[in-house]
């Protein structure tokens, strides 16, 4: 059976190849933003799945993964900062501080028209971060496509002082260990 991963994220698709899998990876192209009143987990849930469904339709004999994660620090939604300024002011406001990253799959199968969804929570505890310390790890990782601004998977995990969770897959953005289970569930053995 056909995988398609519906995401654009390079993270994702390293993350996926590492399962050694034949796929293909397409970009859902969805609004990817929040409901009024909706909590982070029920968001990313409500995201993966909506990915997953928007590029179902034209793959008709597939598994489709989608994915999305959405970070939260003391009641406020960590967003891709995009630029230094924004992850200069993010790691300010994360020094010291714990983040959970709220990561959603879902697994839908276009034969039967099932759909799984699992959420895998990580949380992050942030060093004491100086603006020195900040401005080296800008310069030298420049994360601005990562929410929170700290890849764990690079420089990032430097400014961490304690990770918590099921995967440390989920904190990159794609859940393995969730996906292995859903995707044998599907019938897909990995090894």
């Amino acid at each position: 059976m056909k995988i398609v991963l519906a995401s654009s994220s390079r993270y994702r698709r390293e993350l996926l190849e590492r399962l050694q899998i034949p796929f293909s990876a397409v970009n859902p192209r969805i609004e990817e933003a929040a409901l009024a009143g909706e909590s982070p987990e029920a968001t990313a849930t409500r995201l993966a799945t909506a990915k997953a469904l928007a590029v179902a339709g034209d793959h008709p004999d597939a598994l489709i993964i989608g994915c999305d994660q959405v970070a939260v620090s003391c009641g406020k939604v960590l967003d891709k900062p995009g630029n230094r300024e924004s992850a200069t002011r993010q790691l300010r406001e994360l020094s010291g501080r714990d983040a959970i990253f709220y990561t959603a799959l879902c697994v839908h199968d276009t034969r039967s028209g099932r759909t799984a969804t699992r959420g895998v929570p990580y949380r992050v505890k942030f060093r004491v971060l100086d603006d020195a310390a900040i401005g080296r790890y800008l310069e030298r990782e420049q994360p601005y496509d990562c929410a929170g601004s700290a890849k764990s998977e690079g420089l990032g995990i430097a400014l961490i002082e304690r990770m918590e969770g099921e995967d440390p897959n989920a904190l990159i953005g794609l859940p393995l260990i969730a996906l292995v289970d859903l995707l044998g569930e599907h019938g897909v053995r990995i090894p």
